[in-house]
């Protein structure tokens, strides 16, 4: 360190403390800035680009068409050329800040010359001024992207509170809080801390023995080994698989207009097989992105590549089919991009990426991995004259799944009928289609030629590795990527946060937002991969930690000082997903069929949905409700047409399925509690929950008291038991055998003829109640 930057650094924390004086300043933004420390060396990546990319990119920035005064800050090589407008004036001097006139400017009260200028209605802060001001005496030196440098490793920091941490992660949450002024939260209780816990790895409640188990034990272990008991089930692989159906828009249906059957659910069944079964992340990914490209491929390892294959596909007349066969690679080349390297890769297919390196050659190398599939969509989906609905059937190529098959290499699969299962599949030609640019990305307007290679500013294409697409899954995995370990960490931590260390998980580039907790995204990910790409170790890990374990109380301070949670002071609390409350519903009332895997099921939905938004011609025109054990199937397993999802899935935000996702949004509104006031399978489940305890032998208390453990999760308090309690005698007195029969006639599930159906309807409108509260659909 040289004098001048040493000399600084003595000041840091001086500022600090003043810029910490104003934290009761206006607005929570301005706060939670406030309350950053300064750092010990500014850095252009995570202190500098900021700022110029909110207040400076629009004019001088990556745009060439709104770039003004000749000047461009984000390119290290045009930043330092003399200014066009005034060729003996530099806008950055390293090492002279009253010499660069980015900073005489940022500091002007001169209308005429203030930046950014007083129309545009912005201003930046002291602090953000102070901080470039330290850049330039610093040197003023640019950096390359964070999220494309090789991961750094670095030891869990020293911290003060030295009895909290349990696991390295939280040394490195702990760490921020300090130096933030913050304190994490105190445990939260055995009863919610086990809910959560259930939910995140199964996808389930707790079942009321595991409730009593780990409330009533005082083994230190047992926190421990009740994480061990979660992760060995076979829900597990169920609930993993939900979080990467969105990634990979897996659908029961093609898309566009026709949106006829599909049947790729056996791709599905490998997908609960594999998250079960630990199949390490590399071979997760490098099967579902070229398994029929490995020596001597499985049909197991063929059957992932359906990864490829659930994009939609048009059934309509009169298309151009090498128009929409493009469409179909692009499709793949996004979700590779957005789903495993979080990058808008989409972005280059027009043009030029306008803010991270990647131009629209590098896109179309991309492109051509998946460029040279055999592949055809001519047919139509039959139909079964038996039965009057769809065959199994996809779209070549394909794979057949036999009996033999599920007796032997594809046990895992669900065929409970004799017949021939058909799921879509990669295969290459037999020759190499030639690779163009496409202007504009249109699909006949050819450009220059161009070969299978990934972009250089990520990594480069080492000559060993094939230019097929296993050799982009070996890219992927090459040790000095900089994307593919720290990608997918940070979207299971988010699946168990709330948040990620980058929140925005499909978007590491330029625009994304910067990770909060950087050294910690890059020990998690050096981790992940030094040991075995293990995707149940690292989700261990996760729910070990005393981060995970908070209560989600929030103080008054912390609302304030860390409002979205971006330092884990506490911990989250938003809606279940859609599927999980389906989940909820069903296993709380004893409904839930453990089944795992097989066909999609149609469950109860209002009529006329298909019929009013579905053109004819359609193999899915009308919906046929499913019967018997279908009808109570876990949410993963609900069918879904992309023209027309499942309504109560959208409600509680689920995703159509029409594109890769990598997080889903948690909303709340009035909508979600029609659907737990009104929805059938909700009633239907209060009835048969509450059938079943008006024949057990226990008091009134007893029964609202075991109500209210399934569906909540933990014992009432005394008031809401004797309020519960009094609402239940209220309608027990109230309530007419009329009303009782129309009530306990709700759902296809048989009702019990020796209970009395007034108590039945009764206790009922108390079990619904309980599923209507918010805390009953929380995963906290």
């Amino acid at each position: 360190m040289n004098k001048k930057r040493k000399s600084i650094s003595y000041i840091r924390p001086l500022l600090g403390l003043l810029f910490l004086t104003v934290i009761g300043c206006a607005n929570k933004e301005e706060r939670e800035a406030n309350l950053e420390p300064f750092p010990e060396v500014v850095s252009y990546n995570f202190h500098i680009r900021p700022i110029l990319s909110d207040n400076c990119y629009a004019c001088h920035g990556p745009d060439a068409n709104s770039r003004e005064a000749g000047l461009r800050l984000d390119l290290e090589s045009e930043a330092f050329k003399a200014l066009k407008e005034n060729p003996s004036g530099y806008a950055l001097v390293p090492g002279k800040p009253h010499q660069s006139e980015v900073y005489l400017r940022i500091n002007s009260e001169d209308e005429n010359q203030m930046m950014p200028p007083a129309d545009s209605n912005l201003k930046l802060t002291d602090r953000e001024i102070e901080l470039i001001k330290i850049w330039i005496q610093e040197g003023a030196e640019y950096e390359k992207h964070w999220a494309f440098e090789p991961p750094k490793y670095n030891d869990p920091p020293e911290i003060d509170e030295k009895n909290w941490p349990i696991n390295g992660i939280d040394y490195f949450i702990l760490k921020r809080q300090e130096e933030l002024g913050l304190h994490p939260n105190e445990a939260a209780s055995k009863e919610s801390l086990l809910k959560r816990l259930s939910f995140d790895l199964t996808g389930l409640p707790p079942t009321l023995e595991m409730m009593d188990q780990f409330t009533s034990s005082r083994d230190p272990e047992a926190y421990e080994a009740m994480v061990d008991y979660l992760l060995a089930q076979q829900g597990y692989g169920e609930r993993m698989a939900v979080y990467w159906m969105d990634i990979a828009r897996y659908a029961d249906s093609y898309g566009y207009q026709l949106d006829n059957f599909r049947t790729q659910w056996p791709w599905r069944d490998w997908v609960i097989h594999a998250f079960n079964n630990n199949l390490s992340y590399k071979d997760f990914i490098t099967w579902q992105l070229a398994g029929d490209l490995l020596e001597n491929p499985t049909k197991e390892q063929i059957l992932a590549t359906g990864f490829n294959r659930n994009h939609k596909i048009t059934e309509e007349g009169a298309v151009d089919e090498e128009e929409y066969r493009i469409t179909y690679v692009t499709d793949r080349t996004n979700t590779v991009g957005k789903g495993i390297l979080g990058i808008t890769f989409e972005c280059a297919a027009c043009h030029d990426h306008k803010f991270d390196p990647i131009s629209q050659k590098n896109y179309y190398e991309m492109f051509s991995f998946f460029n040279n599939i055999d592949e055809l969509r001519t047919t139509t989906s039959p139909i079964d004259p038996l039965v009057g609905t769809p065959k199994s059937y996809a779209k070549k190529p394909f794979i057949e799944i036999t009996d033999e098959d599920v007796n032997g290499i594809l046990s895992f699969v669900n065929k409970k009928d004799t017949s021939t299962l058909i799921v879509s599949v990669m295969g290459e030609l037999d020759t190499l289609r030639n690779n163009y640019v496409l202007e504009r990305g249109v699909f006949n307007a050819f450009g220059e030629t161009v070969f299978p290679s990934t972009p250089e500013s990520i990594l480069s294409f080492d000559a060993k590795y094939p230019k097929t697409r296993l050799g982009l899954a070996r890219w992927l995995f090459d040790e000095k990527n900089p994307l593919t370990s720290r990608v997918f960490v940070n979207k299971v931590w988010k699946e168990f946060f709330g948040r990620g260390i980058v929140n925005t998980t499909g978007d590491f580039g330029m625009q994304g937002e910067l990770p909060s907790h950087p050294e910690l995204l890059d020990w998690l990910a050096i981790d992940f991969m030094e040991n075995g790409w293990d995707i149940k170790r690292l989700v261990k890990q996760i729910v070990m930690s005393a981060t995970y374990r908070q209560s989600v109380s929030i103080s008054k301070e912390k609302r304030n000082l860390d409002s979205e949670n971006k330092y884990y002071s506490y911990a989250s609390r938003h809606h279940l997903k859609a599927e999980f409350i389906r989940n909820m519903v069903l296993a709380s009332s004893g409904l839930l069929v453990p089944e795992i895997g097989g066909r999609s099921v149609k469950p109860y939905q209002p009529d006329g949905l298909w019929e009013a938004a579905t053109a004819g011609g359609s193999t899915l025109a009308e919906y046929t409700q499913d019967h018997g054990e279908d009808l109570y199937r876990r949410g993963l397993y609900t069918f879904i047409k992309r023209t027309v999802p499942a309504p109560s899935m959208l409600i509680f935000d689920a995703s159509n399925r029409d594109q890769c996702e990598t997080e889903r949004s948690f909303t709340n509104t009035p909508l979600q509690a029609l659907v737990m006031l009104n929805d059938p399978t909700v009633l239907e489940a209060s009835r048969v929950l509450a059938s079943k305890l008006i024949r057990e032998k226990s008091s009134e208390k007893e029964k609202i008291n075991k109500a209210f453990r399934l569906i909540l999760c933990r014992k009432p308090k005394a008031k809401e038991l004797d309020l519960l309690e009094a609402y239940y005698k209220d309608k027990l007195a109230t309530i007419s055998e009329e009303n009782a029969i129309e009530l306990t006639s709700i759902g296809e599930y048989p009702q019990n003829d020796k209970v009395d159906s007034q108590s039945v309807a009764a206790l009922m409108q108390i079990i619904s109640t309980l599923y209507n509260m918010e805390e009953s659909i929380s995963r906290s």
